[in-house]
Parts: C-alpha cells; structure tokens; sequence
C-alpha cells in the first residue's frame, strides 16, 4: 500500500500540472481573441464583434449576421485586418525568441536585442533612409523604400547576428557568455553609427529614421505581410520544439548535456530562429522594445520556468499584447498615431522598476 502511495501522488501531481497548462492556454487565447475583435473593431470607424463576424462569414460564402455598411467591410479587410494579424505575427515573435535567449542565457532579463538583430537592422534601415536618395538604384522605383528598406533591415539583422555568432564560436563550441558580451559591443557600434547617421540627416529623413526608430504597424498592406509572414511563423512555431533542451540548459550545460542533448546544435537553432524572428518583424515595423523582455518574464512569475507552456504562453500572451498597444497608439491621439515603441516602453519601465522594488522590499505592493 505504501509502494502505491507514491505513484498516486505522482500521477495526480501530472494530472493537475496538465489541467493547469490547458487552463492557463485557454485564457491565454480567449484574451488574445478578445483583445483581436477589439484592434478590428475600435476606431474612426466603428465595428461592431457582430459585424465582424457577419464580415468574415460573407467572404467565405455563408449567410451574414448583421448588416454592415459597405465602408465597414473595406476598413476592416484592407486596413485594419492586415494590420491586427502583423501586430499577432509580430507579438508573438517577439516574446517567443526573448523567452528562448532568455533560457539560452539563463538569464530572466535577457533580451532579442542582445544578440545585435534588432540594433543592427536599425543600422542598415538607417543607411537606407539617410542616404537611399544618392544611391541610383532607388531612383528606378516609384516607391523606392517601400521594399528595399525592409530587405535591408533584415539583412542587416541576420549579418549582426551573424558576426556575433561567429566572434563567440570557437574549436566547434560557443560561449554564451562571450555571445553576450559581443553582442554588448557591437550593439554601442550599432548605435554609434545612427547616431552619426542622425547627425549628418536632413528634416524628411530625421523624421522617417526617429519614426521608424520607435515602431510602428501603421502602413502596411497585405502583400508585405505575406512576404515576411513566414518568415515570422517558422520561428515562433520552431522553437517551442526546442522546449526540452532549454529546460535541460536550466540546469546548465554540462548537466543538459549529461541529459543527452547535443547542446552546440541547440544554441545554434536557438539564436538562428531568433535572428529571423526579430530581423523579420523589425523590417516591417521597426524597432518594439520591450515585448521580447517583459511577456517572457511575465509569464515566467505566473505560469514557471518550464519551457514547455513558457513558449506557448509567450506566442498568445506577445500577440495580445501588441494587439492592444497598436489599439491605443493610433486611438489615444487621433488623427495622429503615437509610435507603438513608446507605448511599449511605457509599459515596460514601470513594470522592471516594480519588479526592482519587489525584489529590494521598496516596493508598495
């Protein structure tokens, strides 16, 4: 009787484990939907859920719920809808790769940007902001930007991330703790020379280059959505795959590998995905900070380090969060747009400080 007591322990510890997971995800996605039908509906022109609804069932031949003007159905679909699906896309990208360096780094205020992605296709977006007009190629297209300035953010990503890899590998390994630091480093240079870019800019380009700087979702269009879309998926639907072995670097290294993971091989995937994620989402929208260090971290204090609902819960928990950032940056100021980086920010400044203040017991709460 004693021998089965242990075993029934265990078996219930799993069974409350698993219904805790389902429960968590379940919220986790009703407020991601909740937060969506709020993003299409919210604006100059109001949507109601049901009109919504009645939309969406009429573009795939079924019988429509409610009546909706005409105005209705072009805002939502060409304007408002591409729009709450890169901000989903973009979200969920964001905080899956902060969760996943975060486990790679063993460090909870690890960031995407700490591996140069983000700093270095801020770079190259520069370049081609600041000086795109004495480059001859560009005077070929009507709208020059339109396309070259997000391949160049991407690649500017992928090569910082590249370098940064590369100065960190050696005899076959990588050292996180060099990564790190080179990443530091190249990320001052990075800054360096925007802020050089900055300088030497005139008014137009100032304005593009600080607006871009800060984010945005403003502008897009289903064809650059589709065009960067999976790109974004690959990652943020990969690494959750990679749960296991960034539950086994909790441990550290030599004891995951003891566990059997081949852990050069993880690191690798880890920082590639990554690198595609954020280089992928800050060609269409800039620079977001914050998400990628704030859902991760969140999550964590709720839900536990495990990286097997971590990851899950980051793809829901990053949509919904920029769903409702985007919903505020372009309703709080109207007609104008707030850029949705400063929005971010303002979230997650006080959040770190209280977290500060809790950990030191300054804190009021």
């Amino acid at each position: 009787m004693s021998e089965c007591a242990p075993m029934t322990d265990a078996a219930d510890v799993l069974r409350s484990q698993a219904a805790r997971t389902r429960t968590a995800l379940l919220l986790l996605f009703c407020g991601l939907g909740s937060a969506f039908l709020l993003s299409v509906g919210i604006g100059a022109v109001a949507i109601s859920p049901l009109q919504v609804m009645s939309i969406f069932l009429e573009q795939v031949g079924l019988a429509r719920l409610s009546m909706h003007a005409p105005v209705q159905e072009t805002v939502l679909l060409t304007i408002r809808l591409p729009r709450a699906c890169l901000a989903i896309l973009v979200g969920a990208a964001l905080a899956i790769a902060g969760a996943a360096l975060q486990g790679l780094f063993r460090n909870p205020l690890a960031d995407p940007g700490l591996i140069g992605v983000s700093t270095g296709a801020a770079l190259a977006a520069a370049v081609v902001i600041v000086l795109g007009g004495s480059l001859p190629v560009l005077g070929l297209s009507p709208d020059p930007l339109a396309y070259l300035l997000p391949l160049s953010a991407f690649a500017g990503g992928l090569a910082t991330t590249w370098l940064v890899y590369r100065i960190a590998s050696r005899d076959g390994r990588t050292e996180v703790a060099t990564m790190l630091l080179a990443g530091i480093a190249l990320n001052a240079l990075a800054g360096a020379a925007i802020g050089l870019l900055i300088f030497v800019s005139d008014d137009q380009a100032l304005r593009d280059l600080n607006f871009w700087l800060l984010g945005s979702l403003g502008g897009v269009t289903w064809d650059r959505l589709l065009l960067a879309a999976p790109l974004m998926l690959l990652p943020t639907l990969a690494l959750p795959v990679l749960a296991r072995p960034l539950n086994g670097l909790l441990l550290g290294e030599v004891e995951a590998l003891h566990l059997g993971f081949n852990i050069e091989r993880v690191k690798r995937f880890v920082v590639l995905l990554a690198a595609l994620a954020v280089g992928a989402s800050v060609a269409l929208t800039g620079v977001i900070g914050f998400v990628g260090l704030v859902v991760p971290h969140l999550l964590r204090l709720t839900l536990g380090p495990d990286h097997r609902l971590l990851l899950p819960a980051c793809i829901l928990l990053g949509g919904t969060l920029l769903l409702l950032a985007d919903l505020l940056a372009r309703t709080l100021v109207l007609p104008a747009e707030l850029p949705i980086g400063i929005l971010t920010s303002c979230v997650g400044g006080p959040f770190f400080l209280w977290l500060l203040m809790r950990r030191r017991g300054l804190g009021l709460w």
